[in-house]
């Protein structure tokens, strides 16, 4: 079986100012919620940004609790299915408590207004979301991001956590799939 070509990729934020914008971000944050906010991050893409994120945290004071909830809206395809399917639920009793949800990125809106959706019929206090990238093209709705990392143009990125089929999640840097390279989705 021939390796399989993958798309080039063109870096759009290095690793460095991904983690100076990581601990402004931390500070943004500290001073805004309490320091033991419950962060739930929605995986799998949000994992290396919220692990970079949490210890931030540290640094800038804050000592949170840390859950996880997996949410799917894209199946197999490369573009959403606009319903939201819960695959892994909260471990945590978010009644009372202030949230902060993290994902890596917020195109169409859908995820993470399930997600908030959620934890506020579960009775949480309060949602903030916090995002890598923001790609504000693509919203469908109404949700925004209370702090953003970065504003992504309309174009397919990797890296950092974010993946093309499974691949590119390892890269250091976030970056855009090069046109006419590899057998990719646009």
């Amino acid at each position: 079986m021939a390796p399989r070509e993958l798309p080039r990729v063109r870096p759009l934020f290095g690793a460095e100012e991904i983690a100076a914008r990581i601990e402004g971000l931390a500070g943004e944050i500290a001073a805004e919620l309490p320091r033991d906010v419950l962060v739930v991050i929605i995986l799998k893409g949000g994992f290396v940004f919220a692990a970079d994120l949490i210890r931030a945290f540290h640094r800038a004071g804050m000592r949170p609790q840390i859950d996880f909830i997996t949410l799917a809206s894209y199946g197999e395809g490369a573009e959403s299915s606009g319903q939201v399917a819960i695959k892994r639920g909260l471990g945590d009793d978010v009644h009372g408590r202030d949230v902060l949800l993290v994902d890596d990125i917020l195109e169409t809106g859908r995820t993470v207004a399930a997600a908030r959706r959620l934890l506020l019929e579960r009775g949480a206090r309060s949602v903030k979301l916090c995002v890598l990238l923001d790609k504000p093209g693509k919203r469908k709705g109404a949700s925004e991001a209370d702090f953003c990392g970065f504003t992504v143009p309309d174009r397919f990125v990797v890296g950092y956590g974010l993946d093309y089929a499974h691949f590119f999640r390892d890269l250091p840097y976030i970056g855009t799939i090069e046109e006419g390279t590899g057998n990719h989705r646009g």
